[in-house]
């Protein structure tokens, strides 16, 4: 296999299959995949026997997709700063210690409502904490030619499971007991902690320390607020996750009440919704081929509104089904689309910190909407919570006439490499600073309304990269000279600044200088503020205390 579509170039949808260290990892993953399923299966049957209330039901759902929006961005900056492989090592780990206490109190008769939505929370923590690296990590296992196939195929794989695990969850609670599904999830952690433990990633070097925590989301959240694409990827998928979940988050409800209800018709509802999402991830890749994003958004939130309401009426199980696998393959189609849209617009340094906050504000929009479609199902009725649905489904699609998605990215966002450390001569720590930067440029009256317009353009790259205090200064006595300043706050942060600069940046970056007039290329002062105060001065030019 090579990776490519004879016909068109494109990559294949197995391609990515022909890479061993995906390869390995995605078997691993469909094991691991198969037992949260079933979990899931056995948490959501286990709230719905230990209590009636639809809302106690539906918070299962929101347990679990709560933790990914509280600590995603965290869990981000963690992705972006440190082994990623150690870090999916440790979360997974977690969740298999998280899954034997599960199963442990179910088995002996100590679980009560509150305690399994605490228990399931924790697993969805450790979901939170391995989710950015494992999704960030697909750039690393495979080309960026093949990564919109490689994330489908994460999505294949998570709903073949989804096809035949609610069935098997559904069988093993009816003869075993939900204990033993609890268990079966626990054991299905090994194969892919095996397999993690095997995977020799190479972290990308740097000559710079990691991140502080703070300063890492800090640049996270300044990178998506000045990516307005990113954005609107990130209202469109709320308002989506909002929607897609009353299915997932009422579907107990759903199979209790049906004629002839129970584990094993839940499990079959949930495997008709999982063939769906299989067929929403081959279907979404020829689609994203062939339509526009902003195409494939609408007709998800139409079919997923469509599947809703079909749900929420139909007393039949065979229709209920039919909804179901609607569901599923929008969820997909539509859920694909958005990660894969986020990972192209964004650099490998941040794409751990902005898959966060797509997950943030995907599974935050799952998380409220499960509890307020509960609510509503508790106040009114299951067909009421399921028609508002819908229809905020049908509002999601409308959006796109105001916010619409944007188009394939096609920027090249490997690094710059254009930057060169200049010769101080001045002694400087990477803690040094603020540092001030003044960047002077002779410009032509003639040219001067394109390059105002060209800097504005800068202005988003630096402060989008860390700058601060961004200005442009035109010189009073000398019109034709103008100068760039900014600071950042330290020398390590200047680096970094600059070594964030992308291949698609360069375009700014020559316009700039075109349009520079001077003989030599434009001067830079890179100026370290220094205190006045003589005591501090006395302070900064002792030398370190020889604790030998």
């Amino acid at each position: 296999m090579d990776g490519k579509d004879d016909q068109h170039g494109r990559a294949s949808a197995l391609a990515p299959l022909s890479y061993p260290v995906f390869r390995s990892i995605w078997l691993a993953s469909l094991a691991s995949n198969l037992g949260g399923v079933i979990q899931s299966v056995g948490a959501a049957w286990l709230m719905t026997s230990l209590t009636g209330s639809a809302d106690m039901v539906a918070l299962v759902q929101a347990s679990t997709t709560l933790p990914v929006m509280v600590f995603a961005l965290a869990a981000g900056a963690i992705a972006d700063n440190f082994d990623r492989r150690r870090v999916i090592f440790a979360a997974q780990l977690s969740m298999l210690t998280v899954s034997i206490m599960l199963a442990a109190f179910t088995y002996f008769g100590l679980i009560g409502p509150w305690l399994l939505l605490g228990l399931t929370f924790l697993l969805g923590c450790g979901n939170a904490l391995n989710s950015p690296s494992w999704q960030a990590s697909v750039g690393d296992m495979v080309p960026r030619d093949v990564l919109s196939p490689a994330i489908a195929l994460n999505g294949v794989n998570f709903n073949l499971s989804r096809s035949i695990g609610p069935a098997i969850g559904g069988l093993i609670v009816a003869t075993a007991g939900i204990a033993f599904a609890f268990l079966a999830n626990a054991l299905s952690y090994l194969p892919l902690l095996f397999t993690i433990f095997r995977w020799k990633y190479t972290k990308p070097p740097s000559n710079l320390p990691p991140e502080r925590m703070g300063d890492a989301m800090t640049a996270g959240l300044r990178y998506v607020a000045m990516s307005p694409h990113i954005e609107t990827v990130l209202l469109r998928s709320c308002v989506f996750g909002a929607a897609a979940i009353a299915v997932l988050a009422l579907l107990p409800i759903v199979s209790r009440d049906l004629p002839g209800g129970g584990p094993l018709l839940y499990g079959l509802l949930l495997g008709a919704y999982g063939v769906g999402a299989i067929t929403g991830a081959f279907v979404g890749v020829t689609a994203r081929e062939t339509w526009s994003n902003e195409s494939v958004c609408r007709v998800s939130f139409a079919m997923t509104g469509l599947g809703s309401s079909i749900v929420g009426l139909s007393g039949n199980a065979w229709l209920t089904a039919l909804g179901a696998f609607l569901a599923g393959t929008s969820w997909v189609a539509a859920l694909s689309m958005f990660n894969v849209t986020v990972q192209l617009s964004t650099p490998r340094w941040v794409v751990g910190r902005a898959m966060a906050l797509y997950q943030t504000a995907t599974f935050g929009g799952m998380a409220l909407a499960s509890w307020i479609w509960g609510l509503l199902a508790d106040r009114f009725n299951l067909e009421t919570a399921f028609l508002a649905a819908a229809a905020l489904a049908f509002f999601g699609a409308m959006l796109g006439f105001r916010f619409p998605l944007p188009a394939r990215p096609l920027d090249n966002l490997d690094p710059l490499n254009r930057w060169k450390a200049p010769d101080l001569r001045l002694e400087l720590q990477g803690r040094s600073g603020p540092v001030n930067v003044l960047i002077e440029y002779i410009v032509r009256e003639a040219d001067t309304r394109d390059f105002i317009k060209v800097m504005n353009e800068r202005k988003r790259i630096r402060r989008r990269d860390g700058a601060r205090q961004w200005e442009l200064l035109r010189d009073t006595e000398r019109p034709d000279n103008w100068i760039e300043s900014y600071h950042v706050p330290t020398w390590n942060d200047y680096v970094r600044h600059n070594q964030r600069r992308t291949q698609a940046d360069a375009a700014v970056d020559d316009r700039i200088r075109a349009l520079h007039a001077g003989a030599e290329p434009p001067r830079v002062h890179r100026m370290v503020v220094r205190p006045t105060d003589l005591h501090e001065v006395d302070q900064q030019l002792k030398p370190p205390m020889d604790l030998g």
